[in-house]
C-alpha cells in the first residue's frame, strides 16, 4: 500500500502519426504499464450503455450499426465540426479518466504511463505528474498515417487541424522523444525512465 502513493503517473502524447502508439508498446516491453486512453475511448463508446445511449441522442442512430461504432461515420461528422468533437469530448473524457484512475489503483507499477493523442486538449494531462511527447515532422506523419488508415492528405490535416500543433504539445511537455527514423527510440526511453525513477 505504501508504494501506491509513490506511484508516478505520465502522460504520452503526441501529434497523428508521430507514433506515440509504437513508443507506448516499448516502455511497456520494458515492464511499465501502458493505459491506452483513445483504445480505452474506443472500448467504452461500444460497451457503456450509457454512453451509446448519449452518442446515439447527439450524434444520431447512425453512428452504431448493430451496436456496433460506425468510426468512419462518427470521425467524419466530428472532424469537421468543432463543436460536435467537442461535444463527444465531453462525453467520453470523463468515463475514460475514471477508468484511468481505477486502472492505476491495481498497477504494482512504481511508473504508469497514460497514452492519450489529445492529452492537453482535453486536460487529461491535470494529475499527471510528467508528460513525454513523441515528435515527428509534419511530412512524415501524414506519409505514416495514409499508409495506416488509408484516408487523404486532406482528411489527415483535417485531423491535425482539430488537434493542438506539435511544437505546442513539445513545449508543454517536460521530455520530448524524435521518432523521425534518424535517431533510436530506446536509447531516449531509458535516458527519460532514469530521469524520472
Amino acid at each position: 500500500m505504501l508504494h501506491k502513493e509513490k506511484q508516478i503517473r505520465i502522460g504520452l502524447t503526441g501529434g497523428i502519426g508521430s507514433g506515440k502508439t509504437f513508443v507506448g508498446v516499448l516502455f511497456s516491453k520494458l515492464g511499465i504499464p501502458v493505459f491506452n486512453a483513445d483504445f480505452e475511448a474506443k472500448r467504452c463508446m461500444v460497451e457503456n450503455k450509457i454512453l451509446k445511449k448519449e452518442i446515439q441522442y447527439i450524434f444520431g442512430n447512425k453512428v452504431y450499426r448493430d451496436g456496433l461504432l460506425q468510426n468512419d461515420i462518427l470521425a467524419e461528422i466530428v472532424f469537421n465540426d468543432k463543436q460536435k468533437l467537442e461535444a463527444l469530448n465531453k462525453l467520453v473524457h470523463p468515463v475514460v479518466k475514471q477508468n484511468f484512475e481505477n486502472w492505476c489503483s491495481v498497477k504494482n507499477s512504481q511508473i504508469v504511463i497514460k497514452e492519450a493523442a489529445i492529452l492537453f486538449e482535453s486536460d487529461s494531462h491535470i494529475g499527471l505528474d510528467k508528460v513525454i511527447c513523441v515528435s515527428a515532422s509534419e511530412n512524415v506523419r501524414i506519409g505514416r498515417v495514409i499508409k495506416r488508415d488509408n484516408i487523404s492528405r486532406r482528411q489527415i490535416i483535417a485531423r491535425m487541424e482539430r488537434q493542438m500543433p506539435q511544437n505546442q504539445k513539445e513545449k508543454l511537455s517536460d521530455f520530448v522523444i524524435l521518432n523521425h527514423d534518424k535517431e533510436l527510440l530506446l536509447p531516449q526511453i531509458i535516458r527519460i525512465i532514469t530521469q524520472i525513477g
